[in-house]
């Protein structure tokens, strides 16, 4: 079997196929949900309106219903399905990696939950900055290098002990670390990263598994095993899962980080560093020390 491109991570087509599947089972949103009421407060903070807004690849009509209430002569969502673009707003289904819209096109540029599936990241907030305003926002949630720990370690441990072998089953997600570097590489201003952590509990691991199931977030890794998972290891890390990762009710936790994202397109009126010797305050004054110098 020929290998896929090294720069390719995702399956995309595989997964649009099945968040469209979870969609139309009514797709379990409480992680959604959560992040999505965090918009609204984050926004609160900017005392200024945004005239014309986009939300790119959110998948559910949460976050639109929260923001369309702000108001503004123009409220676009777009995202790969039809079917995830329901609520208020103008619909059109765009692929999140080749953005159609002209320079300059947007205030306000929001994503939840949507940026962590695409292949090439860099590329991705380069567009969304394109299509920013000057002095326009970029804000963004996605999952962290944390998110569903617990699983990842449960499954390779399992998979190594029964088959004597461990193949990539949960996806890989960006570190915070990295995300600030990212956003200035992508021509943002005053960009600013911070971090979110909700521990969900599950009866057992199979819980957690249909819950992943109906987000449409399964393994859509194109260097994954196209085998199916043998019944004797999903048994095995549902007990090593149980045995690490179980509070003392018997509930065990699933980790769910949240990467919050924000920069601006850059302006004039915007602050600037100052330039390096500009100071004028000592910082030994500050802290009431003596300066020694080397």
């Amino acid at each position: 079997m020929s290998q896929p491109p090294a720069h390719l991570v995702f399956d995309r087509p595989l997964a649009r196929r099945r968040l469209a599947r979870a969609l139309a089972r009514e797709a379990a949103g409480f992680l959604l949900d959560h992040v999505a009421a965090e918009f609204p407060d984050r926004l609160a903070a900017v005392l200024r309106p945004f005239p014309r807004v986009l939300d790119l690849g959110t998948p559910g009509p949460a976050l639109a219903g929260l923001l369309a209430a702000r108001g503004g002569e123009l409220f676009v969502r777009a995202g790969p399905l039809p079917q995830s673009l329901g609520g208020a707003g103008l619909r059109l289904v765009v692929d999140e990696e080749a953005l159609p819209f002209a320079p300059q096109s947007f205030d306000l540029v929001v994503s939840a939950l949507a940026l962590q599936g695409v292949n090439d990241l860099p590329g991705a907030l380069i567009q969304i900055r394109r299509v920013l305003r000057p002095d326009g926002l970029f804000l963004a949630c996605m999952a962290g290098g944390q998110t569903l720990q617990e699983l990842r370690l449960s499954l390779a441990a399992a998979e190594d002990e029964v088959s004597g072998g461990v193949s990539p089953r949960v996806s890989p997600f960006a570190d915070l670390r990295d995300m600030g570097g990212l956003l200035q590489r992508a021509g943002y201003a005053l960009p600013v990263t911070d971090v979110d952590v909700l521990t969900v509990r599950y009866d057992h691991l199979f819980a957690l598994l249909r819950d992943l199931r109906a987000m449409g977030a399964t393994n859509v890794l194109l260097s994954r095993d196209r085998r199916p998972l043998r019944r004797r290891v999903l048994v095995r890390a549902a007990e090593i899962y149980q045995e690490r990762f179980a509070d003392p009710d018997g509930r065990v936790r699933a980790t769910f980080e949240f990467l919050w994202l924000s920069g601006w397109a850059p302006h004039e009126s915007q602050q600037k560093p100052l330039q390096p010797g500009s100071a004028k305050a000592r910082l030994a004054d500050a802290l009431s020390t003596v300066e020694r110098k080397l």
